[in-house]
């Protein structure tokens, strides 16, 4: 039997399609050419609407439980202490939002929690396995593999390059990578040790204000007394302990801050592309091997999260039989990486360009407003939206969110203190009946249609949804709106 999916690179992208596909029971083969898992910070902030996708993939109390709020920066121009920052201010939970903020997690402490949530659905990453070569046509996809010197041939349905920015499935498919490589700024990035400052802080140290490439930052890490460095590297200078030390003696020498124990340093140079296409046929692109983004803003881990969310239940459904849904994946993604790698650069040129506001990030960074909403649509709230959590509770007066509902493979329609006692001919689609807490109750809703009958107590989801009584919407399995009506 073939696998029906195979997926090339087990970092988060690939990691969340995986998790995604094999909770619905769907065969999944994810490969990785690293021998090991990455060990590092690199993506370490998560956005507001990754950690809903997580909800939903049942790993986000383990991602809070590992990881912290954002830091307050503390600030130093020229080695004096000038005051403390943030870079965007806390926001309280909302019913519609219930994490409204940023969470700070190394990426391969995600990953870890993202690889024991496959194990959990019966799967596993096969580390020290290439994908060396492929071909594909109308039926499905015969790749070629490498492990420990031995060629297997592997057929599958469908193949999904999430191999990272160099990408052997976007190389394959003769798919250009248009962007630019800009080799006059490097900057250099590591998780370092650092015992003389509180690891509750963050540290941005520059020459001034104006001069934000003068100069290093420290992100406290979760756990420990790591720090994520960030920092110019200088023509002649090299990406190692000493490097970071002269960083650190130069512009704090008050605090005598010593770094030790670099477990991971890279060299990043703004390389900024967008793949001409998401797909070829029967082989996909996510994550990094479709889109690279530069540092700032935190984009690149989420957007390629999002890629897997939004590609999973469609997968699915073409493997059912229905590939309308499918066709939506690249019009969809590439039109929100085009607009996330937009908002990347242009806080990447405001840093270099010494902007008072370079370390700012306000909400368009949190992706709580992506959409797929067609320009024909008008309104606030249509297909293409997310789809917003809200507070109800059942017939019992057990407190229920929507949230909770949505949670699983499964599509969700909302009817809205409706007449409508039609059932729903699709075991894929959970009904939810929601009602005023002052309008009477149909306790043979639930019975007649296997729905839930849920009572809008304050109000919240009928704002939420812009409903009134008839109002009917129905949400896709990637918490998204589909129609309403």
């Amino acid at each position: 039997m073939s696998d029906q999916v195979l997926v090339a690179g087990a970092g988060p992208t690939g990691l969340t399609l995986a998790i995604d596909l094999a909770r619905r029971g769907i065969a999944v083969r994810l490969v990785d050419r690293a021998e090991t898992p990455f060990q590092g910070s690199r993506g370490d902030g998560i956005q507001p609407r990754t950690l809903e996708v997580f909800e939903d993939l049942g790993v986000l109390g383990a991602v809070l439980s590992a990881g912290r709020d954002l830091p307050a920066m503390h600030v130093y121009f020229a080695g004096a202490f000038v005051g403390e920052r943030r870079m965007a201010e806390p926001v309280a939970p909302t019913p519609d939002v219930p994490y409204p903020n940023g969470w700070v997690l190394g990426q391969s402490d995600t990953e870890a929690i993202l690889r024991a949530r496959l194990a959990e659905l019966g799967g596993q990453v096969e580390f020290g396995t290439a994908l060396v070569d492929f071909t594909h046509d109308d039926t499905g996809v015969t790749a070629t593999l490498l492990r420990d010197g031995v060629h297997e041939t592997v057929h599958a349905s469908y193949l999904v390059g999430a191999d990272g920015g160099a990408s052997t499935v976007r190389k394959g498919l003769g798919i250009a990578f248009e962007g630019s490589t800009d080799d006059s700024i490097r900057m250099l990035l590591g998780d370092v040790r650092v015992d003389a400052i509180d690891h509750e802080f963050g540290y941005w140290f520059a020459g001034a204000a104006d001069q934000p490439m003068d100069g290093f930052t420290l992100s406290p890490l979760p756990g420990g007394r790591r720090f994520q460095f960030a920092a110019p590297l200088a023509e002649g200078q090299s990406p190692d302990s000493a490097t970071l030390q002269g960083l650190a003696d130069r512009h704090a020498p008050a605090l005598g801050l010593t770094l030790s124990e670099l477990s991971w340093v890279t060299v990043w140079r703004p390389n900024i592309r967008l793949a001409e296409r998401f797909r070829d046929g029967r082989v996909l692109l996510a994550g990094d091997a479709a889109h690279v983004h530069p540092p700032t803003g935190g984009q690149g881990l989420n957007t390629g999260v999002q890629d897997a969310y939004n590609l999973g239940w469609k997968l699915a459904a073409a493997l059912d039989g229905d590939t309308a849904p499918l066709d939506t994946y690249e019009p969809e993604r590439r039109t929100v990486a085009a607009r996330v790698l937009g908002l990347s650069t242009e806080l990447l040129d405001k840093l270099v360009d010494g902007d008072e506001d370079a370390m700012h990030r306000g909400p368009e960074t949190r992706q709580l407003g992506i959409t797929y909403r067609s320009p024909t649509e008008q309104g606030p709230l249509v297909a293409g939206d997310r789809a917003p959590d809200a507070p109800l509770h059942d017939e019992s007066g057990r407190p229920i969110r929507l949230f909770d509902l949505f949670r699983g493979p499964h599509a969700t329609l909302l009817r809205f203190a409706s007449a409508d006692r039609a059932p729903v001919d699709d075991p894929a689609v959970r009904t939810v009946e929601i009602r005023h807490a002052d309008a009477p109750a149909h306790p043979d809703v639930a019975d007649q249609l296997a729905s839930t009958a849920l009572v809008d107590t304050d109000g919240h989801a009928f704002t939420a949804y812009a409903a009134t009584p008839g109002t009917h919407i129905l949400i896709r399995p990637d918490g998204h709106l589909a129609r309403r009506w």
